[in-house]
């Protein structure tokens, strides 16, 4: 059964979709829609612009998104998804890929959350910091013995989470896991406390958002952050994607769960190669196509 992974927010790059709009005419007529829909050329920013015009959050996600979806409509009838999953960001990829969700309206949710998260981030100041060589159940049991807002928010591989909160309780967590044995507790360049409660003011907004747009059955089950469990109801779907804001990224559990479900290959669509290391460092077995 074949897996397809859709990369979310750190993937991108200058150049990024370029060679798609230049060899296909399907894949230029879908960048000139998302020009359309954002109000102005994104794809300019993507082919030639800076690191930091990439940077952005109202340019980084809906870029990421775009080029990934691009890319998966544009392979051809070798696109064939068994199971799809996406990080973070990257479930709303997987949700077009899929055929839940439309490439339009999928990339004006796109567009919302990053307008949403990056709101909430100038309401209430948070970070995120990588740790490493730790088992996920220390990190959480060290950052529920914390009184300040500090949560596990991507279980990526293991010996790999990162977590989120404020500022205080993210350095006050970093000091507590590098006595406690972490190998490293890394604070992130990161504009806010992704995939925590304080994200709880972007999750409404975006739950308006979401409840009003129209999902559909799929062709095949997403893996979604939340649960890390597959689901083709719209309305789980739905529910978990605005679940997913404040809620840990189950990375590992998702690629385990795939794996159990019989997935026997894995395929990243879209910027970078990031997720496949990932699935390597979950499953050494793994076949990566």
């Amino acid at each position: 059964m074949k897996a397809y992974l859709f990369p979310g927010q750190g993937s991108q790059f200058v150049g990024m979709g370029k060679d798609l709009y230049d060899s296909s005419a399907q894949a230029k007529e879908l960048f000139e829609q998302a020009n359309t829909i954002i109000g102005f050329r994104i794809s300019d920013l993507m082919f030639a612009g800076t690191d930091d015009d990439l940077k952005q959050t109202n340019v980084t996600q809906p870029a990421i998104f775009i080029h990934s979806v691009i890319q998966a409509l544009t392979t051809g009838a070798s696109f064939k998804p068994d199971m799809v999953a996406g990080h973070s960001l990257g479930e709303f990829s997987a949700l077009v890929a899929n055929g839940a969700l439309s490439f339009e309206a999928a990339l004006r949710l796109v567009i919302a959350r990053a307008n949403a998260m990056q709101a909430a981030c100038e309401m209430q100041p948070g970070t995120m910091a990588a740790v490493l060589g730790m088992e996920d159940a220390k990190v959480e049991e060290i950052c529920a013995s914390i009184d300040k807002i500090v949560v596990p928010a991507n279980c990526n591989c293991p010996g790999q989470l990162v977590i989120s909160g404020s500022i205080v309780g993210v350095k006050e967590a970093c000091e507590k896991l590098t006595a406690a044995g972490a190998k490293r507790a890394l604070m992130l360049n990161v504009g806010g406390a992704f995939h925590s409660p304080l994200m709880e003011p972007a999750r409404e907004k975006l739950a308006s958002a979401i409840e009003s747009t129209q999902f559909t059955i799929p062709i095949c089950p997403v893996y979604q952050n939340a649960t890390a469990t597959p689901h083709t109801n719209p309305l789980e779907i739905k529910r978990n994607l605005i679940a997913q804001l404040t809620a840990p990224v189950r990375w590992t559990q998702s690629v385990d769960q795939m794996i159990k479900d019989g997935a026997t290959s894995f395929t990243e669509i879209g910027p970078g190669k990031v997720l496949q290391g990932l699935v390597k460092k979950i499953n050494k077995e793994a076949a990566i196509l």
